[in-house]
């Protein structure tokens, strides 16, 4: 998200979302890495619940500059912020009508094409092998409507399809780190990550957490390394940013 010339610097947030009571479930809680531009790890992963931080802040840099007092990170000047969020955040179009009574689609017998449960973005991902969560049956709905809740609340503009910010200096997408597991991409970052002796987090969601950061680094740099949503994709479902697949090659 950087211009030429700039001396701002870029952070990138990974955000592996916790339910709103998640402090009662040690084995799922929210999770928060932050990365700088050269992908490195800046302060410490943060685990725990941000419920309280979400209803506090009042603005993007106030909810930012908390992320980063949780992290240790020192708060700089005029920060630019892209967040990589694994939460699904929207759902799907055929859902919302159908809740409302407006229109009905035949359901299918396979899961992964049901257009009840699963969005556009995630239909596809079903059909190159992988198998997505649906917000609406698999009890990962806390989890998604706190993601929202936090878009509608610090990053209101829909600035395209998947890419919400506030129209200053912070961005958020969504993710996936289970797509990335076997990613070239990935892997190269985490031998880089502990080439200097470091350990990688044993901690499952600070591990998403940062796999989730390095997503929004190359989002914000290497856009063009990740697969982007159609021009068909409704845009209040969102997108789920995958690795391109001819980048893996």
């Amino acid at each position: 998200m950087m211009t030429s010339g700039t001396s701002r610097r870029s952070f990138f947030v990974g955000w592996d979302v916790g339910g709103w009571n998640c402090d009662k479930n040690p084995r799922s809680r929210d999770a928060i890495v932050v990365l700088d531009e050269h992908q490195k790890l800046v302060g410490k992963p943060w685990c725990g619940n941000l419920r309280s931080d979400i209803f506090r802040a009042s603005t993007a840099s106030d909810w930012v500059q908390r992320l980063f007092r949780l992290c240790d990170v020192p708060w700089p000047k005029r920060p630019l912020v892209t967040m990589a969020i694994d939460a699904p955040l929207g759902f799907p179009e055929d859902f919302l009508r159908l809740i409302k009574k407006e229109q009905i689609v035949e359901a299918t017998e396979r899961s992964g094409e049901n257009r009840y449960l699963f969005r556009q973005t995630e239909r596809l991902l079903f059909e190159q092998g992988h198998r997505p969560l649906s917000a609406v049956k698999d009890m990962i709905g806390s989890q998604a409507t706190k993601g929202m809740h936090v878009l509608s609340k610090f990053a209101t503009i829909e600035q395209s399809c998947g890419v919400w910010t506030d129209g200053e200096f912070f961005w958020a997408i969504e993710t996936y780190p289970a797509i990335w597991r076997e990613s070239r991409l990935l892997q190269e970052f985490l031998e880089k990550e502990c080439s200097d002796g470091r350990s990688w987090e044993e901690n499952k969601d600070a591990q998403d957490a940062r796999i989730c950061a390095f997503v929004a680094f190359l989002f914000a740099n290497w856009r063009g390394k990740l697969e982007g949503p159609s021009v068909d994709v409704p845009i209040s479902e969102g997108w789920i940013w995958a690795p391109k697949l001819d980048a893996e090659g």
